[in-house]
């Protein structure tokens, strides 16, 4: 499309005097422009309605609809709000253009009109309109893009959690913005273990979206590619040094780091080896009733400090034994009466559930009765499991 082709635009001359709709349509189409005609405000939304337009050229005084209720329609109507609207009219009255500039003109031209004053308030008019149609257009293209991260994102998290004999998983993952850097993960390894994970990347939206890719898939690969039967304390080890030097290393000019939270779960003793990179403390349910137990972190988050290396730690979950891992956008989620805070979780953490899925859904309703109207704070990640009694 040459320039011409692309300046072109499409008028809409509204007024009920055919004289005047001429006088107008000679001077608009000299300037390049298409020009359609409407006798009345009633006839002009009707056409606009019907088809696309760039400027309206609008007549105040007309029979059914005058040109202040034709223009306050024309603002009233969703699809056609943005469209600008100059109004000309034979009325001087300081009143009547102070009228129009409230209802949302654009501009105002008195009769009989300047033709240099007209093709310059015409172009203008629609200057701005392009502008406003080239910021529409990237901010689709914008949300197309946006909405393809937040798919690709979904993907990074397991679309089944597993299911080993005697055990039940839950998660629970919801980014503050489009995407986020949270993400937790369970995958089966070949000998029937059960790697599990919950990290937060530092920062919001995209940048952390990157880096949580890259934490995810480093961890996921470790575990995936150790060798069979290898002791769960290598695995972890070796998962988290590798995962934090090569961040460290390889990318310190983003200062970009996760608190990580990985285990090996051996279904059939309940044996759960893990490391706490910095993570908040996951709880621990006992059956018996006792106190809750935090699992605390080891070591500092990952990709900090190349070189720094975390111990690995073991609990035994026994039947009845739930956990759960967080994130610190639980904790941190405001609300009218502040951050819904540690208390609260640990309240329902310590509640009867019958099992980690029936645990997260009154979590997440808790979270929403608190948060009411607030906008996210942060990424909120739950990951549960229960050993059956």
């Amino acid at each position: 499309m040459n320039e011409a082709a692309a300046a072109r635009a499409r008028v809409l001359i509204v007024d009920d005097l055919e004289v005047n709709r001429e006088l107008l349509a000679r001077r608009v189409s000299r300037q390049g422009h298409e020009v359609g005609f409407a006798a009345n405000g009633r006839e002009a939304l009707a056409v606009l309605r019907a088809g696309a337009w760039d400027l309206v050229l609008l007549d105040i005084t007309m029979p059914e609809l005058d040109g202040y209720q034709t223009l306050h329609a024309i603002k009233a109507d969703a699809g056609l709000a943005g469209l600008p609207v100059i109004m000309v009219s034979a009325i001087e009255e300081t009143d009547s253009v102070v009228r129009c500039i409230e209802l949302g003109a654009d501009d105002y031209l008195t009769k009989p009109f300047n033709p240099v004053v007209l093709r310059a308030r015409v172009e203008s008019s629609l200057n701005k309109k392009r502008l406003a149609d080239q910021r529409q257009a990237a901010l689709r293209a914008l949300a197309r893009e946006m909405e393809i991260g937040q798919r690709i994102q979904r993907g990074f998290l397991p679309e089944v959690l597993p299911r080993p004999p005697g055990w039940q998983f839950a998660a629970h993952c919801v980014p503050a913005r489009h995407v986020g850097g949270d993400f937790y993960d369970a995958l089966r390894l070949g000998d029937g273990r059960i790697a599990l994970a919950i990290a937060d990347v530092c920062d919001k939206g995209v940048g952390a979206a990157l880096y949580m890719a890259l934490f995810r898939s480093l961890l996921r690969a470790s575990l995936l590619h150790a060798p069979a039967g290898d002791a769960a304390e290598w695995m972890l080890a070796r998962a988290v040094s590798f995962t934090n030097d090569y961040i460290a290393d390889e990318h310190s000019r983003d200062h970009m780091f996760a608190s990580v939270f990985i285990g090996v779960l051996d279904p059939a003793s309940g044996r759960l080896h893990y490391v706490n990179a910095g993570h908040e403390a996951p709880l621990v349910r006992r059956r018996d009733g006792s106190p809750l137990l935090r699992l605390p972190p080891q070591g500092p988050v990952l990709g900090l400090v190349s070189g720094a290396r975390h111990p690995v730690a073991a609990i035994d979950l026994d039947p009845g034994d739930c956990l759960l891992a967080y994130t610190d956008g639980v904790t941190e989620a405001e609300g009218d009466a502040g951050p819904f805070g540690e208390e609260a979780m640990l309240a329902i953490a310590a509640a009867h559930a019958d099992h980690p899925g029936a645990l997260l859904d009154r979590l997440v309703e808790r979270l929403a009765l608190h948060t009411g109207a607030h906008p996210a704070h942060d990424d909120i990640t739950l990951l549960a499991l229960q050993r059956q009694p």
